[in-house]
């Protein structure tokens, strides 16, 4: 694919791609020599330095913070087809070489060199979102590169995120490829879940906390389990599997709920899991006046910190959070404290966990430190891939 349009840098504004990163800021760039509002969103542009050196192919959006994403690093080669081919390849070498089964995260934007897609993967179903217009731009040649090389029963286009709208485009959910079955099944850990891969949240799964939820299904048997947030029981139902003697998870929505019950169903774990609907908060002090306790507390709540301006008041609502979990811990109680906020720094959070310890008048020890999982890569020159923290924390009096 031969590229035509150029974008010329400010001086001394190379200096991050040549460090590896990615993205490109409009205020980086010299309008003056190649005006931005000429460039149509999505189209695809030669990046070239002050001096006019060409430093590769990124896709274009003019309106947004972020105007431009590099592609590649030949100025020869845009994204089409053949680059697509080869990316996807690349990704799902990675996969089959961490993963036995085809229940992974395929793509993950910048950590897989393809900014702006993401892609899960239930075995022959693909769910796929185009966050940016530069992907939209090149959907067709997308559909067809993963029939080369995955040839998927179903393609689903989650098209409904935030990430469009702040790029200016339609959101919609479509089945592009073949008939989506009536369950959509994903094995992880062992177990085995549906996936609402058509309304659920994100893509229907959250893939990333795959080694954490490992790591404590190994300390809940014979346990009392509270799982807060838990969307269709991922944690919970996890812990059950794992011989938890009772779990109770706690979210916002009735739908998800009925997914817990479904999923502990398809594992015949249906008595060991109920569930409740509420607030997160609400429901801490309602089991807090019922006089219950717990031995495990999960909290892996949504992203309370969505922008640098919600940093001071995400870090009290994970503070509050923390601290009332750990009221309903026993006197030897284990606290997995999860936060998705990519703007709360991992010491952050440890801040916020011994602040809660602390405010109990009780000990804190942390025994695990976890992150996103190998399926969603952490491209090292762009710290903004890295966003997912879990801490393990053994929480008891003296």
């Amino acid at each position: 694919m031969t590229v035509t349009r150029t974008l010329r840098l400010k001086k001394h504004a190379d200096r991050r791609l040549k460090a590896g990163h990615l993205w490109l800021y409009s205020n980086e760039i010299d309008i003056e020599a190649t005006p931005l509002k000429d460039i149509e969103a999505g189209e695809q542009a030669v990046v070239e330095a002050a001096g006019g050196k060409a430093l590769g192919v990124a896709y274009v959006n003019p309106h947004s913070l972020i105007c431009a994403r590099m592609v590649s690093r030949d100025p020869k080669q845009g994204l089409d087809r053949s680059l697509l081919v080869h990316r996807l390849n690349q990704a799902l070498s990675l996969r089959q070489r961490l993963f036995a089964r085809p229940f992974y995260r395929l793509v993950h934007g910048e950590g897989d060199l393809l900014p702006g897609l993401v892609i899960d993967r239930y075995d022959e179903v693909l769910v796929v979102q185009l966050n940016t217009a530069g992907m939209q731009t090149v959907v067709n040649e997308l559909l067809d590169a993963l029939d080369k090389v995955l040839s998927p029963q179903v393609v689903v286009l989650r098209n409904d995120t935030g990430g469009r709208r702040q790029e200016g485009l339609e959101l919609g959910v479509e089945v592009v490829k073949g008939e989506l079955p009536e369950r959509v099944l994903l094995e992880e850990n062992g177990v085995r879940f549906a996936a609402p891969v058509l309304d659920g949240q994100k893509t229907g799964w959250f893939y990333d906390h795959r080694v954490n939820r490992a790591w404590l299904n190994g300390l809940v048997a014979g346990k009392r389990v509270l799982d807060l947030f838990s969307y269709v029981g991922g944690w919970g139902v996890q812990a059950a599997a794992n011989g938890a003697s009772e779990v109770l998870c706690v979210d916002a929505s009735g739908p998800a709920l009925e997914r817990v019950a479904e999923n502990a169903a398809l594992n015949g774990l249906h008595e060991q899991v109920a569930v409740g609907e509420g607030d997160a908060f609400e429901a801490l002090a309602a089991l807090k006046d019922d006089g219950e306790q717990f031995d495990v507390v999960i909290l892996d709540p949504p992203a309370f910190i969505k922008k640098r301006k919600d940093i001071p008041a995400g870090e009290r609502a994970y503070g509050k959070l923390n601290r009332e979990a750990m009221r309903l811990l026993g006197r030897d109680g284990l606290l997995l404290s999860a936060s998705c906020s990519m703007h709360l720094a991992p010491e952050r959070l440890v801040d916020v966990v011994r602040g809660a310890v602390r405010h109990q008048d009780r000990q804190g020890q942390i025994l695990f430190q976890g992150h996103q999982g190998p399926d969603h890569p952490v491209h090292p020159a762009i710290p903004e891939t890295s966003y997912l923290k879990a801490l393990g924390i053994r929480v008891f009096r003296d």
